[in-house]
């Protein structure tokens, strides 16, 4: 596929560079296309290859289904694939007996990749790394490194557009195209989830392309850079903890889903598609199981609830994977120990927000922490949004987890966890003064409040000297407070050694005691006139002149 591509790139160079176009070589370095016309390209390709892929899948289906499942042949082999491609991108559409929401999130792996594939051979191809401000200020070394940032910013962003414009006119055309009676895709969630998709996708490829992640974290302010980790962080340990609870689930009750199998009997080829349908609604399990950890749980129906207080179930889909549901009734005592883990989760967030970018206050730590926790959780709750929909009306009309109980929950939370943690972290830092980041901005503090102090002390001494002259004031000494032992000097600290009279030296009696060598000295030379004789023989109180200064001036 990369040859494909690397053909399909230089075959149109090796035209152009045929033509007599003035200021155009033949160098396959210098002829390069443009950003929107790459992108367009991109995702021309990516939208061939993903359709591809699940038509191929979509005809498997029909050769193993009986008769009569595509009533309309190929046709509706093809048109089931758009579709397909449609969901992947989590764009519902309406039946005759309601909506279809609850979509799988792991088909959209498939599309998230190839955009990112896609992202990276549109950077390479239009040689976004060469694209670098013509013009930077000279003013200093940060103010060109601000400039050099904001110009990849701005890079970035009009990469991921240049993939996801041209890619969301391909989906509604696609989504025009598939709109039947039985099945009509939803047009506005097309466009949008299309847009958001290849626009991340094709940013972060980008990000990628010009330099490594670690650089590209660089070039975000420090502050959003450790807010986003930390946030990255605690959603990270909140989905570990529902993956882990999916799968305790999935292996006590292992049992029961694999009578659901059974009972359904889909042979092999249907039992391999039925395997892999659960395999892409895996991810939304492991949404559903953060949820429970946060505490509001999830629905399966109208009128159900999973949560750790208890849980409540009627009649469930007879998808296998649900057959790893616990029973209904009230929950043991120990299951609300899983309410801990969003607090543990916010503790680790807000130690790593202050190992990121600490704060100089005792007081801004805390409430960077609990920023974490907002970020977080809209986070969760976009997750817990997209996790869940309708499968038709009736009872299934609710599924999955509420997302503003969610997003609630997880704010609260992991934001007061973070908030304490950062706090306290932060606190010592300052207190052991072992990081430097707290020093620069500790300085920062103190030289901003100088005058404020300078100030302070100046209305001090001056409500001193007015209390002096009515009689209210103590006395000097008693009213002195003791400065920082720093301060004091030395004689202030340490007694004055005092030479007695009968101290000798005892270098200069050894040297009297033994006998010296007669040395063989030069005659004295007669003085000179021309010079003044400088030699201090008076303690330093000699002033001294220049006998040649009349011969300079």
């Amino acid at each position: 596929m990369t040859a494909i591509l690397d053909q399909l790139r230089t075959a149109p160079r090796n035209v152009l560079s045929r033509l007599p176009l003035p200021g155009v070589t033949g160098d396959d370095d210098d002829v390069r296309r443009p950003l929107p016309v790459s992108g367009m390209l991109a995702a021309v390709w990516t939208l061939g290859v993903g359709l591809a892929v699940l038509t191929t899948f979509t005809l498997v289906g029909w050769i193993a289904s009986p008769r009569g499942a595509f009533s309309s042949g190929l046709p509706g082999v093809f048109r089931t694939a758009a579709q397909l491609w449609l969901v992947a991108h989590h764009a519902g559409f309406s039946i005759s007996g309601g909506v279809i929401g609850l979509l799988p999130l792991g088909l959209t792996l498939l599309p998230a990749f190839l955009l990112y594939r896609a992202g990276i051979w549109m950077a390479r191809d239009a040689d976004l790394r060469l694209r670098m401000p013509a013009r930077l200020p000279k003013n200093s070394p940060k103010d060109e490194a601000n400039a050099r940032r904001r110009a990849q910013l701005v890079l970035v962003g009009q990469a991921g557009i240049s993939l996801a414009a041209p890619y969301a006119l391909l989906a509604g055309v696609i989504a025009l195209i598939t709109d039947n009676e039985v099945t009509r895709p939803f047009l506005g969630e097309t466009l949008l989830s299309h847009l958001l998709l290849a626009f991340v996708a094709g940013a972060l490829a980008t990000a990628r392309a010009i330099g490594p992640w670690r650089a590209m974290l660089r070039l975000l302010p420090e502050r959003l850079r450790a807010v986003l980790l930390s946030s990255a962080a605690a959603l990270g340990i909140m989905l570990m903890a529902g993956t882990v609870l999916v799968t305790a689930a999935l292996v006590t009750n292992f049992s029961q889903v694999r009578a659901l199998s059974e009972i359904l009997a889909p042979g092999f080829v249907g039992g391999l598609l039925l395997l892999l349908i659960q395999v892409l609604y895996l991810p939304n399990a492991i949404v559903w199981g953060m949820a429970y950890t946060a505490g509001p749980g999830f629905a399966v129906g109208a009128g159900t609830l999973v949560a750790p207080t208890g849980v409540q179930l009627g009649v469930v889909p007879s998808l296998p994977i649900l057959g790893a549901l616990p029973e209904a009734g009230p929950t043991p005592a120990w299951v609300m120990v899983v309410v801990a883990l969003p607090f543990a989760a916010g503790a680790v967030a807000g130690v790593l927000s202050v190992r990121i970018a600490p704060s100089p206050t005792y007081e801004g730590a805390p409430l960077w922490g609990f920023a974490c926790g907002l970020v977080t959780g809209a986070v969760a709750g976009a997750l817990s949004a997209l996790s869940g929909g309708s499968l038709g009306g009736a009872r299934l009309t609710v599924v999955g987890p509420a997302a503003w109980e969610v997003m609630l929950s997880v704010t609260l939370e992991v934001g007061v966890a973070a908030g304490i943690s950062a706090g306290l972290a932060n606190w010592w830092l300052i207190f052991r003064g072992q990081n430097t980041a707290v020093a620069r901005a500790a300085e920062k503090v103190g030289t901003a409040t100088a005058p404020v102090r300078k100030a302070g002390v100046k209305i001090a001494k001056a409500a001193g000297s007015v209390a002096g002259k009515v009689g209210l004031a103590e006395p000097d000494e008693l009213g002195k407070l003791p400065g920082h032992w720093l301060d004091a000097t030395e004689c202030d600290t340490q007694e004055i050694p005092v030479i007695r009279d009968d101290w000798q030296d005892e270098h200069a009696s050894a040297a009297a005691e033994s006998p010296s060598k007669p040395a063989d000295r030069e005659p004295p030379r007669p003085p000179r006139r021309d010079i003044v004789d400088e030699s201090d023989d008076k303690g330093g109180h000699v002033i001294y002149l220049d006998p040649y200064a009349w011969d300079r001036d």
